[in-house]
Formats: C-alpha cells, sequence, structure tokens
C-alpha cells in the first residue's frame, strides 16, 4: 500500500505518495516509487530498480518470482540510482523492456559501473549473446545522465516544462538556497536532485530530492560504515522532511577496522600453518577492493609472508577495481596517502589476475590435488553463482580450507547455509560435505552498522525528520524501528 506523506501548507493541490515495489520488507530487489500528485496530475520518480535475490526471490509459494516490471511506469519521469549493487540496478533491463525511456540518473562513477554490472546478468539470465548485450547496454548508456556529488539538478515533472539553458542551470542547481528557491517559485511543477556520498561502494550516493513544496525527501540507499580505509564516511544531509534509511545491519555493531585486519591476520597465518586455502567470496564492487586493499597493508607491514599468492579470479571484479583506481579522486585521505607514498593497495606485485575459464579451472583442480595456500577472493559475495563455486565444490570437503564470509548472506543463498555451519551443502545438485573452517568477519560489510545508522540519523539538523524504515530483514527492521521509537523520531 502506498504510504501518504504530509503535506506542507506551502502549496497547496499536492499530495506525495511513497510505493514499495522491492526492498521494503527484504533485503534485496530494492525499488521504491515516490508518487507526485501535482494539480490532477500524477507523477512519479523510481529509486532503484533491483533484482531480488536467495529468499526474496521466491514468492508466497515457494515459485521464482517473475522479474517482469507489473507496476505502472507511463508515469514515471526519471530513475534514480544509488549505487551499481545487482539487488539495486538488477531489474533495469525489464524496466526498459518494458518501455521506459526517461532519463536515468546516477553519479559519474555509477554510469562507469552499471554496463560492467549488467553486463554478466545479461548474459547468465537472459542467456544474450555478446551482440545483443551491447545492444542493450547502448540503450542504457543512452539514457543515463551522471550528475557530480553535491550539485542539485532539476528534473521536470511535466514534458511541456523545459529545462532552463545551461547558464540558467548553473545558476538554479548551485549550492546557493536562495537561487535555488527563486528557480522553484517560477517553476513549481518541477523537483530537484542531488546527489551526496554514501561510502558504500564507488560512485555510492544517497540522495536528496526537493519536492515543488520545498520539502526535502532523503533516500539512503545503501550506507556505507564509518572509518573504512578506502571511501570517506558519509556526511548526513542538513535536512530531511522524511528520510527513507536501509537497515541491513541495523541491530549489530560491526567489528572495527583494526579488528578485521588482526582477524585477517590470524586466519592466514594459522592457514599458512595447516597449508589449503583460504577463499573469500566476494562482492565485485566493493568488498573485493576493501579487501585487497587490507591485503596490501598486511603485506607492507610484514605481517603475513610476501610470497602467498593472492588469487584475484573475477573478470568483473578486476574490471571493478580498475575503474577504482580511475576514479582516486573518490578515494579517503588514508588510501590517497598511499599513493602518493608509491604504494598501490588494489594492484600490488602479488595479486595474480585470472581472465580464462580454462586458466580459472587449472588453478581449481590444482589446488585440489596439492592444497598449497594461497588466498582466492572470487565472486559472487553470497556464493550464489560465479566462479567461487568451483572453489567450493573443489575444497570445501578438505579440513585445510578455510572460508571467510565477509559480508551479508541473504537466506536462502549457499553462503548463509555456510555461515550457519550446515555439514553437507548442495553445489549443482550435489551433496558436498563441509569439512572447512567457516569465518564471519561483519567488520568487512560494505553496510553501515546500528550505531552508524543512528549516528547519520541524528546528524539531520533541520525538517520533520520522520523516518521509513527499509532493506532489513523483519527482526532486524523492527529492532531498529524500536530504538529509533526510544529517541523520540516518528515513523511511518
Amino acid at each position: 500500500m502506498p504510504t501518504p506523506l504530509k503535506n506542507s501548507t506551502q502549496t497547496t493541490n499536492l499530495e506525495i505518495n511513497l510505493k514499495h515495489h522491492g526492498g521494503k520488507l527484504g533485503v534485496t530487489g530494492s525499488c521504491h516509487e515516490l508518487s507526485i500528485n501535482h494539480n490532477g496530475n500524477n507523477h512519479g520518480i523510481l529509486i532503484d530498480c533491483g533484482l531480488f535475490q536467495g529468499r526474496d526471490a521466491k514468492d508466497e509459494n515457494g515459485n521464482e518470482r517473475k522479474l517482469d516490471i507489473e507496476f505502472l511506469i507511463a508515469h514515471i519521469k526519471a530513475l534514480i540510482l544509488t549505487h551499481t549493487h545487482i539487488d539495486h540496478i538488477g531489474r533495469l533491463p525489464w524496466l526498459l523492456a518494458k518501455g521506459f525511456k526517461q532519463p536515468i540518473y546516477c553519479t559519474p562513477a555509477t554510469a562507469e559501473l552499471v554496463p560492467l554490472m549488467l553486463d554478466d546478468g545479461l548474459k547468465l539470465q537472459l542467456g544474450l549473446n555478446k551482440g545483443q548485450r551491447e545492444r542493450v547496454l547502448a540503450l542504457i548508456r543512452k539514457q543515463i545522465k551522471p550528475i557530480p556529488y553535491n550539485q542539485w539538478h532539476r528534473i521536470p515533472l511535466t514534458s511541456t516544462d523545459k529545462l532552463p539553458s545551461s547558464r540558467s542551470s548553473r545558476s538554479s542547481c548551485s549550492s546557493c538556497s536562495s537561487s535555488l528557491l527563486e528557480a522553484k517559485r517560477s517553476c513549481p511543477s518541477s523537483f530537484y536532485l542531488r546527489f551526496q556520498p554514501a561510502g558504500h561502494i564507488l560512485g555510492s550516493a544517497y540522495v536528496e530530492i526537493k519536492l515543488p513544496n520545498n520539502e526535502i525527501i532523503v533516500f539512503s540507499g545503501d550506507l556505507g560504515p564509518s572509518k573504512t580505509p578506502l571511501l570517506p564516511d558519509p556526511t548526513p544531509p542538513k535536512r530531511a522532511d522524511l528520510l527513507v534509511i536501509e537497515s541491513t545491519y541495523g541491530n549489530k555493531i560491526h567489528d572495527s577496522v583494526e579488528t578485521r585486519a588482526t582477524r585477517l591476520q590470524q586466519i592466514i597465518e594459522r592457514s599458512l600453518e595447516d597449508g589449503g586455502a583460504i577463499i573469500i567470496p566476494a562482492f565485485s564492487v566493493g568488498r573485493t577492493q576493501e579487501l585487497l586493499f587490507d591485503i596490501e597493508h598486511l603485506i607492507h607491514h610484514k605481517k603475513i609472508d610476501s610470497k602467498i599468492p593472492i588469487i584475484l579470479d573475477s573478470p568483473l571484479a578486476n574490471k571493478v577495481t580498475k575503474q577504482y583506481r580511475r576514479f582516486k579522486k573518490l578515494w579517503s585521505k588514508e588510501a590517497t596517502t598511499k599513493l602518493n607514498n608509491h604504494r598501490h593497495p588494489l594492484n600490488f606485485e602479488q595479486c595474480i589476475v585470472i581472465e580464462s575459464h580454462k586458466e580459472h579451472m587449472k588453478i581449481v583442480n590444482r589446488l585440489k590435488s596439492t592444497a598449497e595456500p594461497c588466498i582466492i577472493v572470487a565472486a559472487s559475495g553470497m556464493c550464489a553463482g560465479g566462479r567461487v563455486m568451483n572453489y567450493l565444490e573443489a575444497l570445501l570437503p578438505d579440513k585445510r580450507t578455510d572460508i571467510i564470509l565477509a559480508g551479508y548472506q541473504a537466506h536462502g543463498t549457499l553462503g548463509r547455509d555456510l555461515q550457519n555451519q550446515e555439514h553437507q551443502v548442495w553445489i549443482d545438485n550435489q551433496p558436498i560435505d563441509v569439512n572447512a573452517q567457516i569465518h564471519t568477519m561483519s567488520g568487512y560489510s560494505a553496510h553501515a552498522d546500528q550505531s552508524d545508522l543512528i549516528k547519520f540519523v541524528e546528524g539531520i539538523e533541520e525538517g520533520r525528520k520522520e523516518v521509513v524504515v527499509v532493506h532489513g530483514e523483519d527482526d532486524v527492521r523492527r529492532e531498529f524501528e524500536r530504538v529509533l521509537e526510544t529517541r523520540n523520531y516518528t515513523l511511518r
């Protein structure tokens, strides 16, 4: 059901509703619609259009959920992407297939990553060949409109309301609130959006949307944790009349950055003593780069053997890592300092990149027979596909193997089964005994924990500050809501 939002008294004939087409009662499939009825005309804005994964991918009868877009889109004027994880962009091809031709707004780094992230899905889920995939991706590139961080951008709600010239657009989209308000008085049928760094992955953003009645609604997207070494911490918005915030880890406190590095070092040292491989299932964007950053740090400070092979076995992760290096201006001060000292935390000598499937299978078979020590970073992060599956099938029965689960594992995924310490799992319809040691390291989560989420909410200074909690499992979401209620926030 749509969530009616309280109206400002400054503007009449304005009705605002919030609808959720995914990501409200689960952790995947994020897709939120801000519906604006202005003078009898209905306009919609989509924030993200993600794929359902794990348990969320099945309906109430246990059947696979259809990927088709089942909600109306004729009134949708724009799609806003917060970042490029598949649970936030994965249904984009199906949205276009339904006839969506409106602009897709995101940050410049997100614009570069979207085609990379979607290419695998078009191949695996739809079976498209390279030429077919490129035609779809070319269409997506054409509709994407990159907007830099901290810059207001005007979006007209009606087709007859033309955008201002580039000169007037610059004046009305600056950070100067007075010029922005003047533009809004002359154009009440527009809204404005602004991206701010979310600290989740490269290019990630939370979105401020300024409505025709001058109220501001903030969509958090996925917020990153504080004090991570690669990306800067997110800074809360100054104002929010309504905040739509994620709650993935709304009931937990992560390990500190120092603790995660120490635990990683301990696992590596123990594995070197016993022999055997360390397998780290990792998302191609975000987690992989954080892990490489920490491994380089341990090698540089001689806390682990500099001769141990670091195998990056994910062509997509390798492409994404190149984009991280390209967008160095978005890195944290700590990461930039390392570069200035001629260190390359995402491109160091011990890191071996595996490209071809033939080379990949050669390494899998070799490790199965030799159990020689190495560190393998491979997708997918929830063990729901990708090259990591071959490593797991071959090496889970070996007690010398260590598995590090470094991020959220959705219900219904192999990663969740391993996290639950199951003694036997199924891969390709075959039972696999689990003798490997399983480790969970929450310090590598790309999501804010409860303390970070509360810090973000309490950092908002102005507005009604009403809150809608999304993107969390039922018990987690309800616990975070209770925490907010004890702090006198109004939940909607």
